[in-house]
């Protein structure tokens, strides 16, 4: 009997990140895909990009409804609380052999509650990491001590889940999911890519996406204003703008991006879901990136170009040289725009060694899954580091 692997996903960037996963799953003759939609992918204003994923040829067997039209915290928390209803009947329905799960979306925490309780064993993606200015930090966490196999992105990551007490025999580096889509895309050319947008590109051009800074009180949207009054004060920049998930604040952001495209018709587009096609084509043609999002850490490396990483959201991750830190102040930002463009910067950049691996990830998780025992594996022993 094959083995039946739940995959859950909530979000464009996270299913971006998995399609690869699916595709390899859906592909042995040992596993049986089961797909889950949940989250933004089931909410309009979001894209409802769960027709994405059915459009990449790919079967929805449920779909969990849970995100409320509200980002303040009372309503992520009682979306979570509707993600775990819904949860607990998808899987007594399902009833997959494993569930698997990426990241540290508040999504997935519902989704795993409600596996742990029905014991289904869990599998979770790019654990060990950190973003110190979320709450996806212990999100990302509480799936770890929740989860029975780890997948991580890098040694460093495979060893903090091991000192979380988690059994090294489980925990398996196979790199960053997202460089598979690097690897196996044939990407867009500028003048597709253009066509496609809608957007013409200039001399400079900066790919800008910035998320809600979920433990810092009311500075998202204060943040943001920095960076839109940096972009203001260089009229030669153009910009493409991929709008914030569904977390505490992202609606005034949203607001604020909209407000800069209106005013800088022709300069500026803004989109609420690219798809992973048109943004790493995106990546392939912009100078750099610009905000706090993982990808510019981990995808943007292996397009040679520079990140400006803007504030506390991904302190704690791995980096490569051609991310340029910054606090989220104007001044700061202007000049981290003036690294990005400078000659002895850019002259670095083609050395430039991605600290996430080169891809085929996808492959080496499936090789886990088609064969690591599964007979009980629901109970874990913590396991103590030797000592010092």
């Amino acid at each position: 009997m094959k083995r039946r692997c739940c995959v859950v996903t909530g979000s464009r960037a996270e299913y971006g990140l998995l399609h690869w996963l699916m595709k390899e799953i859906r592909a042995s003759a040992k596993l049986e895909l089961q797909v889950v939609a949940t989250g933004m992918h089931l909410a309009p204003e979001f894209g409802l990009t769960w027709r994405a994923i059915e459009a990449d040829g790919f079967h929805i067997h449920k779909k969990v409804e849970m995100l409320l039209s509200s980002d303040t915290p009372a309503g992520i928390a009682k979306s979570m609380g509707l993600g775990l209803i819904g949860f607990a009947d998808a899987l007594a329905e399902l009833q997959p052999h494993i569930l698997i799960v990426l990241g540290d979306r508040f999504e997935l925490l519902a989704a795993a509650a409600a596996a742990l309780v029905a014991r289904i064993p869990v599998a979770h993606l790019h654990g060990g990491e950190s973003s110190e200015g979320a709450y996806d930090e212990a999100i990302r966490h509480c799936l770890t001590k929740m989860s029975h196999l780890h997948f991580t992105a890098a040694e460093k990551y495979r060893r903090r889940v091991i000192q979380l007490g988690e059994d090294p025999r489980r925990v398996f580096n196979v790199g960053g999911l997202g460089l598979d889509n690097v690897r196996k895309l044939k990407l867009l050319s500028r003048a597709k890519l253009e066509a496609e947008l809608g957007f013409k590109f200039g001399e400079r051009n900066l790919l800008v996406t910035f998320h809600p800074v979920t433990l810092e009180e009311a500075t998202a949207d204060a943040q943001f204003a920095e960076l839109l009054a940096a972009l203001e004060a260089r009229p030669g920049l153009r910009v493409i703008f991929t709008k914030p998930n569904a977390d505490v604040g992202g609606r005034a952001l949203i607001r604020g991006i909209d407000d800069f495209v209106a005013r800088h018709a022709g300069r500026a587009a803004a989109f609420v879901s690219l798809g992973q096609l048109k943004y790493l084509s995106a990546l392939k043609h912009v100078d750099g990136v610009v905000g706090n999002s993982s990808s510019g850490l981990i995808e943007a490396p292996a397009f040679h170009i520079g990140t400006i990483n803007i504030g506390e959201r991904q302190r704690g991750r791995l980096q490569a040289e051609s991310v340029i830190n910054c606090a989220p102040q104007r001044a700061a930002i202007l000049k981290a725009l003036d690294r990005l463009y400078s000659p002895e910067f850019r002259r670095e950049l083609p050395g430039v060694r991605n600290p996430y691996g080169t891809g085929g990830a996808s492959r080496r998780i499936v090789k886990v899954l088609e064969s690591f025992p599964l007979q009980g594996i629901l109970k874990k022993n913590f396991c103590d580091l030797p000592a010092q």
